[in-house]
């Protein structure tokens, strides 16, 4: 007999990863008291608070991320080092969870860098089922607070594997406050400025 709870759980899990929040399964017309249900039954595992994986997924290996993102909620996406960690560009998965939120959010937790900021729908991608900072604004962020080192070797492995331009990235850093020092990080050329003329009738 097909249950159409579990349905409807797989439709919203399938592009997370294999996870899904309380708040979605509740929107999707699946009672609080079915999940438990579910959960009972082994369907679901519970990873965090109104945070559950569904079974018949496999294990992701940036499962973490993808269920602090869901945590942190919409509009919110890895950023930072852990964004790095998803792309590839880096050494190794850092010691916490780096996630950007914009507008209000104040919620905390242990291991989880909450960083609040700006961010449009266009500066976030979806990449291994994480939604995820883009490689600019990602590696812009880096060099802002983070590792100049580490952000100068990601800048220049990008570029190499074709994950963004010397000119997307310039453009980026153009309309960031502190521009200057991040190109200084990033190893771009200062960026050329206009001078007006001074011309004019006699």
């Amino acid at each position: 007999m097909q249950d159409k709870g579990i349905d409807a759980l797989y439709q919203l899990a399938e592009p997370q990863g294999g996870y899904l929040t309380t708040a979605q399964a509740v929107e999707a017309g699946v009672s609080r008291r079915l999940l438990s249900h579910y959960a009972a039954r082994g369907d679901l595992e519970r990873v965090a608070h109104g945070i559950y994986r569904l079974h018949r997924f496999p294990a992701h290996r940036f499962g973490d991320l993808i269920a602090t993102r869901l945590w942190a909620g919409r509009g919110a996406a890895v950023s930072h080092d852990s964004a790095l960690a998803v792309y590839g560009l880096g050494s190794a998965m850092p010691a916490v969870i780096h996630i950007t939120v914009p507008g209000a959010f104040r919620g905390k937790r242990p291991g989880v860098v909450v960083h609040r900021a700006p961010l449009s729908s266009a500066e976030i991608t979806l990449r291994d089922d994480v939604p995820v900072t883009k490689v600019e604004r990602t590696l812009c962020d880096v060099a802002s607070i983070g590792d100049p080192s580490m952000a100068g070797d990601a800048a220049r492995e990008a570029i190499e594997r074709g994950l963004t331009t010397r000119a997307r990235l310039s453009e980026t850093v153009d309309e960031r406050p502190d521009r200057d020092h991040v190109r200084n990080v990033l190893g771009l050329p200062k960026a050329k400025r206009t001078v007006p003329s001074r011309g004019g009738s006699l």
